[in-house]
């Protein structure tokens, strides 16, 4: 099976591939697409917008599509950064300029009232307009020195409490499993299993 993912981010398409290497699956980016569409993210919920993005994609390609939103949210900041996660200090913010918002909006809260969930939606489209959505969310705590060079985004400073570590100081193979994006994945490879499955039994 041919899935494009709706992302240009080799790197990320590079630890997908690592995810979905049991199944029969040839993954290819948008980089494979001369003249891709620019898709602009204002949806109002993850789902929104891994669902306009596949959508649009799906179009473009007459492809089936792989698209995601992920983020994190924070318990006292009402959820924030939520859906603005990559852009949470403005519209071009580096990874160091949104951690330093962030733990500069925890200023005076308590290690213990800072839980936070990593949350990531995908979303399988395929031509004829149906798609499957799956979801993956993964607890911690917001610290204020960032530990760890494993990761990206805010992982330095998500700090998993049962592994008394944080999200960048994980080995791939253990943040692959537990991760948001890690849950949401195996959801998907057990749906793709299950459809092959079934279509060799139909055979």
């Amino acid at each position: 099976m041919k899935i494009v993912f709706a992302s240009r981010n080799e790197g990320k398409v590079k630890e997908i591939r690592a995810m979905l290497e049991e199944i029969d699956v040839k993954l290819v980016s948008l980089n494979n697409y001369d003249n891709a569409p620019e898709i602009v993210e204002d949806g109002e919920s993850f789902l929104e917008n891994a669902l306009k993005k596949a959508k649009i994609v799906s179009e473009f390609t007459g492809e089936i599509v792989l698209a995601d939103d992920s983020g994190l949210q924070v318990d006292v900041l009402g959820g924030a950064p939520g859906i603005y996660s990559s852009r949470y200090a403005g519209e071009n913010a580096t990874d160091e300029g949104n951690i330093a918002k962030l733990i500069a909006g925890l200023k005076g809260i308590p290690q213990e009232k800072r839980g936070a969930s990593f949350l990531c939606v995908l979303v399988l489209y395929r031509t004829d307009g149906s798609y499957d959505c799956f979801e993956g969310k993964w607890r911690g705590q917001i610290i204020d020195q960032p530990r760890g060079n494993n990761g990206f985004g805010y992982d330095p400073v998500f700090m998993v409490p049962e592994l008394k570590m944080t999200a960048a100081e994980l080995p791939a193979e253990i943040k692959n499993k537990v991760s948001h994006r890690g849950q949401a994945f195996a959801q998907l490879k057990k749906s793709l299993r299950e459809k092959s499955k079934n279509l060799k039994i139909g055979a």
